[in-house]
């Protein structure tokens, strides 16, 4: 049979910047299926791309929004925007399958229209809607806020409704599926976002931290329910409060709260601590990971971070990163004893484990260590990428040979960039890396 086509649809980030999606794209294409991609655009992004054999088409993003019809107008307007691109992908080729992936859950509606032409739909689980919700609102009180809730729920039914299968990014989020989703458990795939580590791997930075600084690092998003805010009231308390003025924070990534987060670095004095870089690709991130001491994840529990699987997480583990987190059931799962805990918006207390591993380099070695041997071993992509494409086969019937990551050949040396990978199977060399954080 030929090749079926899978259209993804994403509305929150841009592939190949979405890391989960694009490793996705890689995997189908890897084992044979044709793939178009539907996303917002970036900045100096075309309207549509052919990067290794995955077609993107973009829009132009709806305005940042703000309040109830804010929201809905974004949503509105990306729906109608992926639907009508969803044509132009139609006539380029004909797709067989529809993989949707959440926020927001309005999907559901185009891949029922699409399903007269014979098109399955896929639904990738990426949040939880609802507990967004409440994480940043609070419970629904009064008419307005609980008809908006009841139609996160209404929507989240739908989607789970409307799917031929359904793909989670955990067991928390499986369970939900079962249980307010109503699906079978044989219908519902967990899928984690786990690094493909032969490629996420330490390098020797170009431009290594000074000798005497300490290197902080956030990666990821910066939303209101992401707790970036906590990291600054972190380097506050360890450089304003305890004197730690040899502290450098670096902040990667961008969102509705950058400029806000900004604004309170200056009214905090840590304009000379910290340092924010906006959207970064693949080849700051390896720089900017490689070269820090340790990362920083400052998601508060709530509803929806204590059981979403924080991607950040894994980064710092395939990097060698010790990191200080706030206690949250999935990122347990994660990091397991690779990661340092403290309670949950205990700002002094995230501060003391991050003192306590500054003054420790051993003991930052020896968590680098174990993340890296986790992340490898434990939570990889390949395994993933196989359940990932083995849904698509049941769907379709589409069978072929073949790894859905093909192995990397041999034990390259250097990136594609040309910069030389730390020799992970040195373990001396290896210690001696993470400790230091620069080319012998």
């Amino acid at each position: 049979m030929n090749a079926p086509h899978i259209l993804i649809i994403v509305q929150n980030l841009p592939v190949p910047l979405d890391r989960r999606v694009w490793l996705e794209c890689q995997a189908l294409i890897a084992r044979g299926y044709r793939v178009s991609v539907i996303c917002p655009k970036g900045p100096g992004d075309p309207a549509f791309q052919r990067i290794d054999g995955v077609d993107i088409f973009k829009y132009k993003p709806a305005p940042e929004a703000e309040g109830l019809f804010g929201f809905a107008w974004e949503f509105a307007y990306s729906w109608v925007r992926t639907a009508w691109l969803s044509l132009k992908a139609w006539r380029r080729s004909r797709f067989d399958v529809i993989q949707a992936c959440n926020p927001p859950d309005t999907y559901w509606l185009l891949a029922t229209l699409w399903r007269v032409r014979g098109v399955r739909f896929v639904f990738d689980h990426h949040d939880l809607n609802p507990e967004l919700f409440i994480s940043r609102f609070g419970h629904p009180s009064g008419l307005v806020k609980k008809l908006e809730f009841g139609g996160l729920r209404w929507l989240e039914r739908r989607t789970f409704r409307a799917a031929d299968r359904v793909i989670s990014t955990n067991e928390s989020y499986k369970a939900v599926a079962v249980r307010r989703g109503s699906r079978r458990p044989g219908h519902v795939t967990v899928v984690r976002s786990g690094p493909d580590t032969q490629q996420m791997r330490p390098i020797y930075p170009a431009n290594p931290r000074a000798a005497d600084e300490v290197g902080l690092v956030y990666l990821g998003i910066m939303g209101p329910q992401d707790g970036v805010d906590q990291v600054l009231l972190v380097v506050d308390e360890l450089v304003n409060r305890r004197g730690l003025t040899n502290v450098k924070a670096t902040l990667l990534g961008f969102g509705d709260c950058l400029e806000d987060l900004k604004r309170q670095s200056t009214a905090l004095g840590l304009d000379e601590h910290v340092t924010f870089t906006g959207r970064v690709d693949r080849v700051a991130i390896a720089e900017h990971l490689s070269r820090a001491d340790i990362g920083l994840c400052p998601d508060l529990k709530t509803p929806l971070n204590d059981v979403s699987t924080m991607n950040k997480t894994m980064e710092y583990m395939s990097y060698g990163l010790p990191a200080v987190s706030f206690d949250l059931v999935e990122t347990r799962v994660s990091g397991a004893d690779t990661v340092q805990y403290v309670p949950s918006g205990d700002i002094a207390a995230f501060a003391d484990a991050v003192q306590a591993l500054i003054d420790d380099p051993a003991r930052r070695t020896d968590l680098g260590v174990r993340a890296r041997h986790r992340v490898a071993t434990e939570l990889d992509w390949r395994p993933q990428a196989e359940a990932y494409v083995a849904v698509f086969d049941d769907v379709t019937g589409f069978s072929q040979d073949g790894p859905a990551v093909p192995p990397t050949e041999g034990n390259p040396e250097c990136d594609a960039q040309g910069r030389r990978y730390v020799p992970l199977d040195d373990a001396a060399e290896f210690a001696r890396f993470l400790e230091e954080r620069r080319t012998p």
